[in-house]
């Protein structure tokens, strides 16, 4: 098989897979088509590689579309500087707009980000129904996030794993 008859299978099979998806999508959701819960599932699979998290993942990203607010995701902004990452995202990089950057530009980027998979185009159509809006990464390298539903509890979480990250970091030097 040639590399494009590949790609044009799998192209298939996830056009399968979003329309079955977006055909048993929970209500309320605010997205317009089914190519926005595309963009959010390829965000959650970026996000996460710990299958149990996905919905959780999603629901954040929901509930932060439905309240306006910027869906302030890492991988779109590491997506957006294309070859200049090299693998340490700086605050820096985090104000630089661009399009891909949603911690300065609201709603969703302009593409999906990553070819997700069916567990995270699943998600972004029945995302769990549990209030969280923030989330950080625990560090523990299992790809398991630190979730909140205030702002409060978020910057505590970051303060939290910020140290056990600097501490891991600092061992090896």
């Amino acid at each position: 098989d040639s590399d494009a008859d590949i790609l044009r299978r799998a192209h298939a099979r996830m056009q399968e897979v979003l329309a079955t998806a977006w055909a048993q999508r929970a209500e309320g959701l605010p997205y317009r088509s089914p190519y926005e819960a595309l963009i959010v599932a390829s965000l959650i699979e970026k996000e996460t590689g710990y299958e149990a998290e996905r919905e959780l993942i999603a629901r954040v990203f929901v509930n932060r579309l439905a309240a306006g607010m910027r869906l302030q995701t890492d991988p779109t902004v590491i997506y957006g500087l294309g070859a200049k990452f090299d693998g340490n995202l700086r605050r820096t990089d985090l104000e630089r707009d661009g399009p891909y950057n949603t911690y300065t530009r609201a709603g969703l980027p302009p593409t999906p980000i990553a070819l997700p998979g069916a567990a995270s185009l699943r998600a972004a159509v029945q995302p769990d129904e549990r209030g969280e809006i923030f989330f950080v990464a625990t560090g523990e390298g299992d790809g398991r996030h630190a979730f909140s539903k205030t702002l409060a509890e978020h910057e505590a979480a970051v303060r939290r794993y910020l140290v056990r990250y600097r501490q891991q970091n600092s061992k090896g030097r």
